[in-house]
């Protein structure tokens, strides 16, 4: 009987248990979120913590040295160990995938920026974001496990908050926390405003952003979480890689790690020690990196505690004789170099909405934490846990079951400690891209600097044959042009001719059916015969007249200035008559000569026959009556880009002299007359002859005076020969140039130190310049280039240009004889060819 009854009350409990619903599987993020509200900036958690959440701006990668690391390591340890017992460290870096947005469109006039908006439009990229987060827990609260979690639970807040003591002692901490950063100068931290955290209703803040995994900051979003079967944010899925346990760590590691892509057998190469899993890490993914502050007392009792037992367990088990052996020498450790113990974790939260992708992502995550010699553990039934220990504010929550005892000397090494390029906030540069991916960047290599680290805006170029630096000294060209500068290139070999004819500009050159033409007598509309244009003309006309070992009398000097004010005190009541070296020539033997008997002035005194004679050769029907009654491209002061083509005429000792005294004339005029705007003056391979033509002077005077005109002078050369025996180049241009630019030159690896120690080059630049283009991205045209501005700044950036700007810029002759059959085929009209070419190569 009483089984019977015990058999119907189980038939009963089994009814009423199958007729209540089924079990609540799903709960209301809002009731269940850790953070409890905003109060001044600082992050109040339902369980007690507070925290202040900080904006970290890092180096950029690849431009820190090793000696750099080091440094910017031990700034690391100075500020963490300002901060209280028992606070929690969180840093925090996004990396997310982007695609570059070109600009908006653009005026027509900037054609070859259109293309190259288009080009790279869409280009992908690795966007980064570094935050730090600093936590003091509540008083008495007790440690988060996988099991006790408040994800597992809801919090009430604890009456502690109601003390402001624990506020103002951890704003006190977070003061000398940031200071101790700053004044490192490596890094540059700001304090994340309430909207940054929480956001505004219409944009998302950090912690909006973590729970979407969003990097949009627009309005936000709601979406789901699973944390069965996987760990899945909205459409994303997660994976999540930690370390938890000292047993995965390698045996030793360091501020930073080699980096075998950029080291060569005379240099080696260094990223941080974290790099692989950051900027490297080409994926979707957030590293979180923890270090909780323990009492060094306590610690060091409850780790002599387990040595003690593991000692007394020691006989049983090899691998308790083992533990007890690395506890004995992280006490030793402790106390011997006096450590600062902390507890620290490490996870890698990757993401994506393409589940093709997982497996993809997995290895490339795991060969990234292998790369620190780390054995990659991928999180499965603890993942939930640590992606709720990583909401901005929550990391009290932290599950202590997943931390391993270190020292913060160890735990700083783990930290991610560079960022990616940064565009300049300089209205005025050019585009470079940055190294890893080509991304374009605005960058600032002439005016910016001046603030800083630079003195003056000129400029040294160098590169080996076929190294790129003809194609970039164009772009650099063109963008300084396009921007409203005035550019003269002195030039051999005709690297310019195409930008030229694309930008309207002069261009100079000889040949015997066209020869080399000029008009130093001219005198543009608008413009006035000045002290310096008199002064020009007169040193033209004496060094025609006189060899070098002649003398000139004061006397000559005087007749020649009075010749010039009279002849043109003549024109200006002669308009008919068109000014030119013709003109002159006849008012002397005309007018002047009648002047000079006159005055009774001597032939001892000024030999105005002689004077005639020497210079008839650049009268009409003369040998040389072309050169200086030039009647094009006259309008010189107003043209913005004038190009002189040398290689003609370098070697040739009257043509030379004329054309460099006509060049240094007119740079002088634009110098001194265009007022507010650039003026640039770009010396290629010419600088050798100009030098030998006893224009060494003009050089060292444009490099020591262009800077106070808002100009910049910029020499170019490709024989490093040259370059370590000149005593021009020494003196008056790598002495006065705070900018120099750097393209390949792997060839000359062997004779570097001499190449070095002329230019006062660091270490860390050596180690630059001979990395570059030693892992370039396959499929890709591109050259990197090292820019050093002041000895201080150093960085590789790639010039990438595209199709259309490498046609327009092409030394190579079969590119040109292309780009000049396309410009003939749609009737002169150059950018429709460029197009046409990049149509049909994209093809």
């Amino acid at each position: 009987m009483v089984l019977i009854f015990i058999l119907a009350a189980i038939t009963l409990a089994a009814a009423i248990l199958n007729a209540r619903p089924p079990a609540k599987t799903e709960s209301d993020l809002q009731a269940l979120l850790p953070i409890w509200k905003l109060e001044k900036g600082i992050i109040l958690s339902k369980a007690g913590d507070a925290t202040v959440g900080l904006k970290i701006e890092l180096p950029e990668i690849f431009t820190l040295s090793e000696m750099e690391y080091e440094s910017l390591h031990v700034a690391w340890l100075k500020a963490i160990r300002v901060l209280p017992v028992g606070s929690i460290l969180h840093k925090q870096d996004w990396f997310t995938a982007e695609r570059y947005s070109a600009m908006p469109e653009r005026s027509q006039d900037n054609f070859l920026q259109l293309s190259s908006d288009r080009f790279f439009n869409e280009r992908p990229y690795l966007a980064h974001q570094c935050y730090l987060y600093i936590t003091i827990k509540a008083p008495g609260r007790k440690p988060a496990s996988s099991g006790y979690s408040s994800l597992l639970r809801r919090s009430m807040v604890p009456r502690e908050l109601t003390d402001s003591s624990i506020l103002q002692q951890l704003q006190g901490s977070i003061g000398q926390f940031c200071r101790i950063l700053s004044d490192s100068g490596f890094v540059a931290i700001s304090v994340l405003s309430p909207e940054e955290i929480a956001g505004t209703g219409k944009t998302q803040g950090i912690i909006d952003r973590y729970l979407s995994l969003s990097n949009d900051q627009r309005e936000p979003v709601l979406k789901d979480i699973h944390f069965k079967p996987d760990l899945k944010v909205g459409s994303k899925r997660c994976l999540v890689f930690s370390v938890a346990d000292a047993d995965q760590l390698p045996a030793s590691c360091a501020p930073k790690l080699n980096y075998d892509k950029y080291t060569t057998d005379r240099t080696k190469f260094f990223v941080g020690f974290a790099t692989p899993v950051g900027q490297l890490l080409p994926v979707n993914h957030i590293f979180n990196q923890y270090l909780v502050l323990e009492d060094p007392v306590q610690t060091l009792k409850t780790m002599e505690a387990k040595r003690r037992k593991l000692q007394s367990l020691s006989a049983y088990s090899r691998e308790n004789a083992i533990s007890r052996d690395a506890t004995v020498e992280y006490l030793n450790e402790a106390v011997a170099d006096a450590r600062t113990p902390i507890t620290a974790h490490l996870n890698v939260l990757c993401w994506t909405e393409d589940e093709s992708q997982l497996k993809e992502i997995r290895n490339a995550a795991s060969a990234a934490i292998s790369k620190m010699e780390v054995v990659p553990h991928e999180e499965t039934v603890g993942a939930p846990q640590l992606w709720w220990a990583g909401i901005p504010g929550n990391a009290a929550e932290l599950p202590e079951n997943e931390c391993f005892y270190t020292f913060a000397e160890q735990a700083a090494c783990f930290f991610n400690l560079e960022t990616s390029y940064r565009s300049s906030k300089s209205p005025f540069g050019i585009r470079l891209g940055d190294r890893l991916t080509g991304v374009p960047l605005h960058v600032d290599i002439s005016d910016e600097p001046m603030k800083t680290v630079c003195t003056n805006r000129n400029k040294l170029v160098i590169g080996g044959s076929g190294s790129g630096k003809s194609m970039f000294m164009n772009h650099l060209c063109h963008s300084y042009v396009l921007q409203g500068a005035h550019c003269v290139i002195l030039d051999v070999g005709h690297s310019y001719e195409g930008l030229c004819k694309l930008l309207g500009g002069y261009y100079f050159t000889y040949s015997e059916a066209n020869p080399i033409k000029f008009n130093p007598f001219y005198i543009p509309a608008g413009d006035y015969l000045d002290t310096e244009k008199k002064e020009s003309i007169k040193s033209l006309l004496v060094g025609l007249w006189k060899a070098n070992d002649e003398n000139f009398r004061r006397s000559e000097y005087v007749a020649i200035s009075n010749s010039l004010q009279s002849y043109f005190h003549f024109l200006s009541g002669h308009r008919e008559i068109f000014p030119c070296f013709n003109s002159y020539y006849e008012f002397l033997q005309q007018h002047y000569i009648k002047e000079l008997e006159a005055e009774k002035v001597k032939d001892r005194d000024f030999d105005i026959h002689n004077f005639l004679y020497v210079l008839r050769p650049f009268y009409r029907g003369g040998e040389f009556d072309y050169i200086l009654n030039g009647s094009e491209n006259l309008e010189l002061l107003s043209q913005p880009f004038v190009v002189y083509e040398l290689d003609a005429i370098k070697d040739h000792p009257t043509l030379f002299q004329v054309t460099t005294l006509v060049i240094a004339e007119m740079f002088i005029s634009k110098m001194r007359k265009l007022k507010g705007i650039r003026k640039v003056i770009v010396i290629e391979e010419a600088w050798k002859a100009i030098s030998r033509a006893g224009m060494a002077e003009f050089i060292k005077y444009l490099y020591k005076t262009v800077r106070k005109h808002m100009g910049e002078a910029i020499t170019v050369s490709q024989e490093i020969d040259d370059l370590i025996s000149s005593p021009v180049i020494k003196e008056a241009i790598i002495n006065n140039s705070d900018c120099k630019i750097l393209l390949d030159l792997k060839k000359f690896a062997n004779k570097f130190d001499d190449i070095q120690a002329t230019l006062g080059m660091t270490d860390k630049g050596k180690d630059l310049v001979l990395s570059l283009n030693r892992a370039n991205e396959p499929g890709k045209r591109y050259r990197e280039v090292y820019i050093e501005l002041g000895n201080t700044i150093m960085k590789v950036y790639r010039y990438e240009p595209s199709i259309e700007e490498y046609y327009a810029y092409s030394t190579e002759q079969r590119e040109k004889m292309k780009v000049q059959e396309y410009t003939d085929k749609y009737g002169g009209d150059i950018r429709k060819a460029l197009r046409a070419i990049a149509l049909e190569e994209a093809a």
